[in-house]
């Protein structure tokens, strides 16, 4: 067969622009990584995430100026510092940026398994690179007629789930011929994700010397008044929390919903994990484990906010034994639980 037929339609004059053979692509996206550690890299990242009107919704008048004048001069130095403290030297990349690749690769060769070379698997990231938009070039580049788009955020939040979502509507508003496309839906109760989050804490809860007496479920968390407009986050962590316990066969004193990464001046949803874990300690938790289903990857908030500022928010109320169980990563139950979560919405279209 020859290249003419192969790459462009039948009956075609030969000079019509070349078309490559029909594929789908599915795309991973996760928040975000500054390129490096130095203070130019993470001004430039900080000031992207910190535009988005999504995470920061003040009027542009008001917070700008704080942001360019205050926050950006500071900031970068002491996020620099945070960063370089988990960074991944050898690969010279943040842990979720490799933690992102791994994921893809192991979701690539699972659909490779099942569809051949009919879907091609990348990822992108909401801020700093690789890009959204340089991702969905790449897709339809490469023939992608369909694309699914996966933000790998189990809950769903306006400042998460939303904000991936208008950063690739945006990107598909350059295409001359825009593919197809569908968005997964959260996926904080999919059973097989809370079998693979129940499955972590098993063999964290088996791995260590001695059993914790209570888990600290600590999601990201928002402002208060984005529940109240609307949001449906909050509620998306709460029944995680319990279709956990109940997975685990546990009552309502072995497990506890918090959340961290509080920022700005106005109440956000509580209890605070930071406060939280100091009030365990007082009243004689001293054994206690901190797993974060919110994240699908462990990343700054996870390795050094829960592994670091909040452990020592622990210790330093009384707290004696403080384990961090991992994100899901690229654990073999968790890619199985995300395939799963593909291959259903990739029905009818393969």
């Amino acid at each position: 067969m020859s290249n003419q037929t192969q790459h462009c339609p039948m009956h075609a004059p030969a000079d019509h622009p070349e078309i490559k053979p029909a594929k789908v692509g599915v795309l991973l996206a996760n928040l975000g990584t500054p390129d490096g550690t130095d203070y130019w890299s993470m001004r430039r990242y900080l000031g992207e995430f910190l535009s988005d009107k999504r995470v920061v919704d003040y009027p542009s008048w008001k917070w700008q100026p704080l942001l360019q004048l205050i926050i950006l001069t500071k900031r970068p130095f002491s996020s620099g510092a945070a960063y370089k403290s988990i960074w991944n030297t050898e690969a010279d990349e943040s842990p979720l940026l490799t933690i992102t690749k791994q994921q893809t690769a192991a979701m690539k060769s699972r659909l490779a398994e099942i569809y051949g070379d009919d879907v091609v698997v990348d990822f992108c990231m909401r801020y700093g690179n690789p890009s959204t938009k340089s991702k969905v070039q790449e897709l339809i580049a490469q023939g992608c007629q369909k694309i699914l788009f996966f933000p790998l955020y189990p809950h769903y939040a306006g400042a998460t789930s939303a904000s991936a979502n208008d950063q690739f509507f945006r990107a598909l508003m350059k295409e001359k011929w825009q593919p197809t496309v569908r968005v997964v839906d959260p996926y904080f109760e999919e059973p097989a994700y809370i079998d693979a989050l129940a499955q972590s804490i098993e063999k964290a809860y088996e791995a260590a010397d001695k059993k914790p007496e209570i888990l600290v479920c600590s999601y990201h968390g928002v402002p208060q008044r984005y529940l109240m407009e609307g949001d449906p986050y909050h509620c998306q962590c709460q029944k995680t929390t319990r279709l956990l316990k109940e997975r685990l066969g546990w009552d309502d004193t072995q497990i506890v919903t918090t959340f961290q990464s509080r920022f700005g001046p106005e109440e956000w949803l509580q209890p605070y994990t930071v406060e939280e874990v100091a009030r365990l300690a007082e009243v004689g938790k001293t054994n206690i484990a901190v797993c974060a289903p919110a994240f699908s990857a462990d990343c700054i908030e996870t390795l050094e906010e829960i592994n670091e500022e909040i452990k020592e928010s622990f210790e330093e109320a009384g707290g004696e034994h403080f384990t961090y169980i991992p994100c899901l990563n690229d654990d073999a139950a968790h890619m199985d639980a995300l395939t799963g979560i593909v291959e259903r919405n990739l029905g009818g279209w393969l």
